[in-house]
């Protein structure tokens, strides 16, 4: 005889029906089960030794260099010794560092005001020309950072392009001191970077809905209030992006400062390659680089937190 809903026996007070879940191995074993893992397994793998045999293990070995000391020859005596990272955390160097994070987030500062402008024109106001646009972009990096760097001391310097024509003009009558300055490294570093922060804003801004904008000016907003409250909020994960990809090598960099600043200019990649070439104390330049990667690791991961990109990490 059957029971009907009615009058089957209720559970005992206090006692709910338990949904069994899968249990952890259970689930390990059911993700990396099946043909869809090893294809993208076999995928991965390529660039997975690459970045294990070019990037991993030379990192290991600089960080195992780092707790080392220098020879009698310029050569690594292995050990295990915090004095490197003393040293580099020294009141010496604390100038050069607070320069080299000023420098690099003035150029940041800069690169956002002159890429987001670019780049807003080039995907809402592009058309069919957007491949040109971008093109002309990317052209400077089919040459050299090198040449491209030593092409602004011809314009920068005392006979150079800028003092020449200020001359021929009457507006100076001295040449300007604009070489192996702040400003001529800020420079460099502005026009050298531009391009890592423009493409990643013209990447943002291109996935916009038009729709929205607008419905912003239907709504009686007009273009600069569309701009602040829509479009840039909108494209902020590009900002994020391309302040990360400015600002880190900015930073690092020891090219620039070297051909287009001087001695008040230097900057913790120079002083890095200093340790590694001239001075051939490998241990203090690898601490003093792990010591850089720290500083700058602590600081994305709470300026991406404090702009609410998680998902950029």
């Amino acid at each position: 005889m059957s029971m009907d809903a009615s009058t089957a026996t209720p559970s005992p007070p206090g006692e709910e029906a338990v949904i069994r879940k899968p249990g952890l191995w259970s689930r390990f074993v059911d993700r990396f089960r099946g043909r869809s893992f090893l294809v993208a397994n076999v995928l991965l793998a390529p660039t997975m030794l690459w970045l294990t045999l070019f990037l991993v293990l030379p990192l290991l070995v600089i960080f195992v260099y780092s707790f080392g000391g220098r020879g009698a020859y310029g050569d690594v005596e292995l050990g295990f010794s915090l004095s490197n990272y003393t040293k580099a955390f020294s009141p010496l160097w604390l100038p050069v560092i607070l320069r080299s994070f000023a420098f690099a987030g003035i150029a940041t500062v800069l690169t956002l005001a002159l890429g987001y402008p670019l780049a807003y024109f080039i995907a809402i106001y592009g058309g069919e020309k957007k491949n040109i646009f971008l093109i002309l972009i990317m052209l400077p990096f089919w040459t050299s950072y090198l040449i491209r760097t030593y092409s602004w001391i011809v314009i920068l310097r005392t006979e150079g392009v800028v003092n020449t024509s200020l001359s021929w003009l009457g507006v100076i009558s001295e040449p300007l001191n604009l070489l192996n300055t702040p400003f001529s490294v800020v420079l460099g570093l502005t026009y050298g970077f531009l391009p890592f922060m423009t493409l990643p804003l013209y990447a943002s801004l291109e996935k916009l809905d038009k729709s929205l904008l607008e419905a912003a000016q239907d709504l009686g907003a007009n273009r600069l209030w569309t701009l602040l409250r829509v479009t840039l909020p909108l494209s902020l994960p590009g900002v994020v992006a391309g302040t990360l990809l400015t600002f880190i090598p900015a930073v690092g960099d020891f090219v620039t400062p070297d051909l287009l600043g001087g001695p008040n200019t230097l900057m913790i990649g120079n002083v890095i390659q200093q340790q590694f070439l001239s001075a051939r104390d490998w241990a203090y330049g690898s601490a003093l680089s792990f010591s850089l990667m720290a500083i700058l690791l602590v600081g994305i991961f709470f300026y991406v937190r404090k702009m609410g990109s998680e998902d950029l990490m």
